[in-house]
Order: C-alpha cells, then sequence, then structure tokens
C-alpha cells in the first residue's frame, strides 16, 4: 500500500571525522540535524532495516571528536537499545537494525571497536576465479557498454589469461575490468573510423594495445643454490614469492641485513641466525665459525617495505643452506615464525601464500602445523597439485628442503 521502501542504507565513513555524523548535533547549534543513523532510519521508514557502513577503517578523528568512538554504542547490541541520539535527545532502540561494515584493512580498525564485530574475511580471487569472471561478467559487459559484439571483439583463453596474469595484481577484479575496457575501446574508436573491425582477442593484440606487461609474473627459480630460499609472503594485493638471498665474507663477526626490512623481519634474521650458532655442531660447523665470517642476508624488491615475522623459516633454511653449502630445493616454498627453542608458529594470509605458490609454478610449500585447518579452505585444484609439508620445529625443515648428499652405502658382510 505504501509503495516500494529502500530499507537498506548505504553510509561512506571515509573520511567522516565529525563525531556529530553519527550522535547528531544538539538542537540549540544553527543548522542542526540528526545524526547518520537515525536519517537513515527515517530514509528507510523501518525500524529493522540492513545499514551498510562503508570504509570503517578510514575513519578519523580532530577536534571534533572521535567518530569510531561514537560507533561503539551503535554496534554493542548490550548498549544500542537505548542509543542516543544529540538531535531527538530521546534513546531510541537500534537493537533490531543489522549493521554490516567494510574494510579493505583490520589493523587500522580501532580494537574496542573491532571487538564488538563478527569478522568475516574475504580473501582475493584465485586465478581461475578471475578468469571465469572475466570470461562470464566483465568481458560481455564491457562489450555492451562499448556497442561492440563478440563477433567484433573476441577474446581468446589465453588473451584473458595474459590479462589476469600480466597486468592485473590485485585482489578483485576492479583493474582487470579497466584493461578489458582499454581493449574494447581501442576497437571501438576502429569502427568510429569507419573500418569494419572483425578483431580476434589475443595476447599480441592484448599487448600490442596495453603495452608491456605491468605485473611480470612471478616463477619460481629453476636451479637450486646455497644461500637463496624461496619464502611465500602475503599483501594486500594476494599473496607473492619473497627470495631471501644470505652470503658470507671474511670479516669479524658481523650480521647485515638489507632489502627495505621493518624491525619485526629483522628480529626473525636475528633470532634465525642465533638458532643456527646455538645448533651449529648439529649443522656440521664448527662452534667458532661466526669469529671470521661477516653475513649478509638481502631480501631482493629493496624499494618495497616488508615486515613481519611469517619469513623466519626462509631466513632460517637461506642461512643454513649458505653456511653447510647445500643447494636449496628450488620448488619449495615456505612460511612460518620461528622461535629461539625452535618451535614454528602459526602465521596469517594461508589461502593467499598457497595460491602465490601455486601460480609461480612450486610443487611443495611447507606450512606450521598449527595451520592445518586453514588448509581446508583451499580450492581443491590447489590440493591436488601442490603438496602442503606441515612442519612443528626446525628440525624437520632441513630434510625437506635441502638437497641433501646420498647415505653412504653399507657394505653387506
Amino acid at each position: 500500500p505504501g509503495g516500494y521502501r529502500e530499507v537498506a542504507q548505504r553510509f561512506a565513513l571515509g573520511g567522516v571525522q565529525d563525531e556529530a555524523e553519527i550522535r547528531g548535533h544538539r538542537r540549540t547549534y544553527v543548522g542542526a540535524y540528526p545524526g547518520r543513523v537515525i536519517s537513515g532510519l527515517k530514509q528507510a521508514a523501518a525500524k529493522n532495516p540492513v545499514m551498510l557502513l562503508d570504509e570503517v577503517d578510514k575513519l578519523g578523528n580532530d577536534f571534533r571528536g572521535d567518530p569510531a568512538s561514537a560507533l561503539l554504542e551503535v554496534l554493542d547490541p548490550e548498549q544500542n537499545w537505548s542509543f542516543a541520539d544529540h538531535y531527538i535527545e530521546v534513546p531510541y532502540d537500534l537493537s533490531h537494525v543489522l549493521f554490516i561494515g567494510t574494510a579493505n584493512r583490520k589493523d587500522t580498525i580501532p580494537r574496542p571497536l573491532l571487538d564488538r564485530m563478527e569478522l568475516i574475511e574475504l580473501p582475493g580471487y584465485t586465478r581461475d576465479e578471475k578468469q571465469a569472471i572475466a570470461r562470464q561478467f566483465l568481458i560481455p559487459k564491457q562489450l555492451s557498454e562499448h556497442g561492440l559484439t563478440p563477433e567484433r571483439l573476441d577474446f581468446d583463453e589465453e588473451a584473458v589469461d595474459f590479462l589476469v596474469e600480466g597486468y592485473t595484481r590485485e585482489a578483485g577484479v576492479r583493474n582487470l575490468e579497466r584493461q578489458i575496457a582499454s581493449v574494447c575501446r581501442d576497437v571501438a574508436v576502429r569502427m568510429a573510423e569507419g573500418e569494419d573491425v572483425a578483431q580476434r582477442g589475443t595476447p599480441e593484440y592484448v599487448e600490442k594495445v596495453l603495452g608491456p606487461p605491468k605485473s611480470p609474473m612471478q616463477l619460481a627459480e629453476k636451479v637450486g643454490r646455497p644461500g637463496v630460499s624461496t619464502g611465500v609472503a602475503w599483501t594486500p594485493a594476494g599473496g607473492e614469492l619473497l627470495f631471501v638471498a644470505a652470503t658470507k665474507m671474511p670479516g669479524t663477526g658481523n650480521l647485515h641485513l638489507t632489502g627495505n626490512a621493518g624491525a619485526v623481519m629483522k628480529e626473525s634474521v636475528y633470532a634465525a641466525f642465533t638458532y643456527i650458532r646455538a645448533r651449529a655442531e648439529k649443522l656440521g660447523l664448527d662452534a667458532g665459525f661466526f669469529d671470521k665470517l661477516d653475513i649478509h642476508v638481502h631480501l631482493p624488491q629493496g624499494a618495497m617495505p616488508k615486515d613481519g615475522p611469517a619469513q623466519g623459516v626462509a631466513v632460517f633454511v637461506s642461512l643454513a643452506s649458505m653456511l653447510t653449502q647445500l643447494k636449496v630445493r628450488p620448488d619449495v616454498g615456505m612460511s612460518g615464525e620461528l622461535t629461539l627453542r625452535g618451535n614454528i608458529l602459526k602465521v596469517s594470509g594461508i589461502k593467499e601464500k598457497c595460491l602465490a605458490a601455486h601460480r609461480a609454478g612450486l610443487k611443495h610449500i611447507l606450512l606450521p602445523t598449527r595451520n592445518a585447518p586453514d588448509v581446508e579452505e583451499l580450492p581443491a585444484q590447489i590440493k591436488r597439485e601442490l603438496t602442503i609439508h606441515f612442519v612443528s620445529r626446525l628440525d624437520e625443515v632441513l630434510t625437506l628442503v635441502l638437497d641433501l648428499p646420498p647415505e653412504p652405502a653399507v657394505a653387506a658382510e
């Protein structure tokens, strides 16, 4: 009878710095108005709408107040049954409202606010998922928006793979759609100039339009070598390989670290080296091997900041390989935080790391035993083609990643 009512409201919280945006202004001020929550209820004309709080991680605060602190009462079901807006000055029951917040980064959300939310993490798309989305949705959409048909521009399977791998290294597909639109525009311009176009979308044509690939695909090294290990790291755009290289030279016992590493990663390097010194005898090293050496650990791509404890195992393998001169298997990636007692602790971003290892052509990956439940979420294709080894102590690692010399034959009596 009342017609259609929009019972879903969206609030863009990016850059909001005024607490009055949430709680409203007192009516004594000129131009006072209710907060966004009460205004949204009025617009929805319902007491139980869905309210989307977009970009919660980008809230600001200044002398006008802290909107993140004002949201504490809004999102707490124990308190929001009597939410007080400064404009209406009457307690209002928000317990029937379904609040959904979105964020790109969890670490920038204030901890008290995060405690009032149920966290649902949505990792990035896999390569196969991006390809399917492009073929089934993005390409037909962009062809339609540019006035084209599949007869005018027909993308090959190889071209879609090339777009995904060479031009988009993001977690989502926004940039992928932008690149597809660029290819469609090239054909649309040619048609506007009077050309009768029937273009086949091949990788060569995509490269001609978009230029050289902006994101060269990371590949595992083909040849193992002493002192170089393959770590797997998490980034906001998904997983990536992170090579760790170590070398030694005559010196006086100094340990150098380069590659734009953060404080936590530096501590991982020192912890790994201390563990090696404590286990020198079992590794076949002299007790004072460090006295006449300088050791240098480098993390390539020095322009990119790197931090976190998850590369502790990769650093340990790199140092152990360099000191024993045993090659590291090039088809093995690894991730895990280490302790001085040799334990391997749980890390995050397991799905993204496994996807990166699979995409780069690795055949094996070492993960902490405590991350075994996280592997259940991996796609079946990844589980089939990537062998996952769970380790709980550093003593278990070297036999899996180093090319050990063959055991001497025992003569029969």
